[in-house]
């Protein structure tokens, strides 16, 4: 008796008819510098820096590059039965970071690992990493498909992504240009985004024994929509501050606040001989935060070492410019406060 792929749970029409639907996804983000290749084994890209929408002076272009995922997330989009918007944090996680440093995203690439061909899955998760690449102003140049059934057992899937961006070298922002009275800006996040979902998942389903479709007053929502709610991609906010302030003398550092929290996430960047002093209750802190703490009994600085606490990424300034960067960033519709300020110390961030 024969045995053939689909007898080991890979079924190739199934992958064939999936793989039909992803190239109008891709072609839906293409920038004027993407090659088209239908068919070849490799994305292709143009480095016209004529057509950039960072910079068209690149003397020196620095090539940047980024790669995460979205964790235990992935679970939540499981259990709500919604994939569609978990491409959009794949994308962000990737992009924030690669914009920390000032650079322009050009491309985008994904890997999705299956545990059987389901095409309108594939097709959905694809499409949260079209809208991504769309809302980050970057291509999403290519991917890779695994159907793994030894692996991951029915529809259970992960994914990872991989951003390549370019900065001009005298812009690269790396955060040794902070010193003592640059004033940090706190830019507001969407909610969790994508980090600490072990410890949310074990307070909100093992602890608290909630469902996704639990609906929470204080949240104006169900647990599902909460959690699922997409992390903020602010590829166009960094654009708009570096165009029109100049590195070196005003925009001295980014941090993406993921994680590990504020202190971890932008003592990353800090030069030896300065501190960033932080203050609590200078920004808003989303409802879920709180909401979950007190579901979970857990402790205030744990909450701060996990999460965001309501920041997605901060721009450390020059104190000169810190009033009209704030007021950039909020004509554009972000919120925006001053959260810190850089002292000297020994590089290190903490609370005041």
């Amino acid at each position: 008796m024969t045995t053939t792929y689909k007898d080991s749970g890979v079924d190739l029409e199934l992958y064939e008819q999936a793989m039909q639907k992803l190239p109008a996804l891709m072609r839906r983000t293409f920038t004027p510098r993407v090659v088209r290749n239908d068919g070849g084994f490799a994305g292709l890209y143009a480095l016209d820096f004529a057509k950039s929408i960072f910079s068209r002076n690149y003397e020196e272009p620095i090539l940047v590059s980024g790669t995460d995922g979205v964790g235990t997330k992935l679970q939540v989009a499981q259990m709500m039965g919604r994939h569609d918007t978990i491409g959009i944090d794949l994308v962000a996680m990737c992009v924030n970071d690669v914009l920390c440093v000032g650079a322009e995203p050009l491309f985008f690439l994904d890997y999705i690992a299956m545990g059987r061909d389901n095409p309108p899955l594939l097709e959905s998760i694809v499409r949260g990493i079209s809208d991504g690449c769309i809302k980050a102003e970057c291509s999403l140049l290519g991917g890779e498909t695994a159907i793994m059934p030894s692996h991951y057992h029915g529809d259970m899937y992960d994914v990872a992504g991989f951003c390549v961006g370019v900065v001009e070298k005298k812009r690269l922002v790396s955060g040794q240009g902070i010193t003592p009275g640059d004033v940090v800006l706190g830019v507001s996040s969407s909610g969790l985004h994508s980090n600490g979902f072990s410890l949310v998942r074990k307070v909100v389903f093992e602890k608290a024994n909630l469902d996704v479709d639990t609906h929470v007053g204080e949240l104006g929502m169900t647990v599902g929509e909460a959690l699922l709610t997409p992390t903020m991609i602010y590829s166009e906010l960094v654009r708009s501050v570096l165009s029109r302030y100049k590195v070196k003398n005003v925009v001295h550092g980014i941090g993406h606040i993921t994680g590990g929290g504020l202190l971890e996430n932008t003592e990353r960047i800090l030069p030896p001989h300065v501190d960033l002093v932080f203050d609590r209750g200078t920004w808003e802190v989303p409802p879920v935060f709180p909401w979950l703490a007190k579901l979970g009994q857990i402790e205030p600085l744990e909450m701060e070492h996990v999460f965001n606490m309501g920041l997605g990424i901060v721009f450390i300034v020059s104190e000169h410019f810190a009033d009209s960067i704030q007021n950039q960033i909020r004509g554009a519709g972000y919120t925006c406060s001053v959260v810190g300020r850089a002292a000297a110390g020994s590089g290190k961030s903490r609370y005041s």
